[in-house]
């Protein structure tokens, strides 16, 4: 692919959807929120996070939606791990992170509406989304789409006031100090998304808190054995468990 063909490909962000909050998780800028040894140790986190809940349900060869997926966060573990993924991004730049993936066959790709998910009933084994539910203003249509297209999985995260995440709008300007791109987002009660999924008739069967200290004190510690020890001691005695986030969760359908 051209340099040329990199950009265009890169820029072309036009999107006709009412819900495009993976456009701007899906470009270079805001990969570099995780540059860097503690970016790359955050996103090892979260990884482990999801196929740790999805191997007690999946095994490789399932099919699996990665919704707004674009940022390759996902699509690249999971496919290495066996699984066959496709993404759906609001627009065709949310390509470019991912397509040498999807280039060598190993990751489908389509535009389309994250809200009106263009599959049939339980076209998948399995539908992930991380990054999403935060910056989407129609959640619970999206959590609805998420569970109408699965065949009973989905895991997705959420970031949630019931941790130290509370005072998080005290910390909003010094995550601008440190990440330069950070937008707003929504921090929910685990309550709200335990109530979205049930409405669609999930229930949740697994929980995987990420961090017990905000993420911005990692990025600003810039010192990854620290917060890697840091964040040890705090999984060690419970507190990740209790009150960690962002919190990954696996809901299955209801039998």
């Amino acid at each position: 692919m051209s340099e040329e063909n990199k950009i265009d490909l890169e820029n072309d962000t036009f999107s006709p959807f009412p819900e495009t909050a993976d456009i701007e998780t899906s470009n270079d800028d805001y990969a570099t929120r995780f540059k860097g040894a503690t970016g790359a140790w955050m996103l090892k986190v979260q990884e482990k996070g999801v196929l740790k809940l999805l191997s007690k349900v999946a095994k490789p060869g399932a099919t699996i939606l990665d919704v707004g997926g674009g940022h390759g966060q996902l699509a690249y573990p999971l496919a290495e791990a066996g699984y066959k993924v496709h993404v759906i991004g609001s627009a065709r730049s949310c390509l470019h992170r991912i397509k040498p993936l999807v280039d060598e066959g190993k990751c489908g790709f389509e535009v389309g509406n994250v809200v009106e998910l263009p599959y049939a009933d339980k076209s998948f084994d399995v539908v992930v989304a991380v990054r999403m539910l935060t910056h989407c203003e129609a959640w619970p249509q999206l959590i609805k789409e998420m569970c109408r297209v699965s065949r009973g999985v989905v895991i997705t995260d959420y970031p949630t006031s019931q941790s130290l995440n509370a005072i998080a709008p005290a910390l909003f300007n010094a995550k601008k100090k440190y990440e330069k791109n950070t937008r707003t987002w929504t921090l929910f009660k685990h309550k709200q998304v335990k109530d979205g999924f049930a409405d669609a008739g999930f229930v949740k069967t697994g929980k995987y808190g990420q961090f017990f200290l905000p993420m911005v004190v990692h990025r600003a510690l810039k010192c990854k054995p620290i917060s890697v020890f840091l964040e040890a001691c705090c999984r060690c005695v419970g507190f990740t468990a209790l009150w960690g986030t962002p919190v990954i969760i696996r809901m299955e359908e209801k039998k």
